[in-house]
């Protein structure tokens, strides 16, 4: 597993704008971000810190067990869709996202069979995981 684990973070070095390193960032096109994103869904990958962009296709329920997380599920240029799941005990909820808006985010991707999942969109109270955040409307939540 150790194994895995490296290989999968050398991967993501190699891949320009992806980082698994504290305080990095990624800065590509949104069109350079969907490709480093359905690469990490290609090969399954896990625990890579992304960049990207996308529109809201579906506002689902907070998930309320354990920490509580806002969800909803973006659609990228692509067509590739992510689940947000956005920790509102760590961050502010977007009060005013609704299907069809954009949004833009930092976070950490895990892969699933639908598309992936997008987590880690806040700060990290104990300073040692990469911040994360999601922009809507002018306005970043982090």
């Amino acid at each position: 597993m150790r194994y895995l684990t490296l290989v999968l973070a050398l991967l993501a070095i190699s891949i320009p704008g992806c980082s698994p390193r504290p305080g990095s960032t990624q800065t590509g096109s949104s069109s350079e971000n969907d490709q480093i994103l359905q690469r990490a869904f290609e090969q399954r990958t896990r625990s890579l810190q992304v960049e990207g962009r996308g529109v809201v296709k579906q506002i689902l329920p907070d998930d309320i067990k354990g920490s509580r997380h806002q969800r909803f599920i973006l659609e990228l240029d692509s067509g590739q869709t992510l689940l947000v799941t956005h920790n509102i005990d760590l961050a502010p909820r977007i009060f005013d996202v609704h299907e069809g808006d954009d949004v833009a985010f930092n976070g950490v991707y895990e892969w699933n069979p639908e598309g992936g999942v997008i987590h880690w969109t806040h700060h990290d109270p104990d300073g040692r995981h990469p911040g994360g955040w999601l922009k809507h409307n002018g306005k970043t939540y982090q």
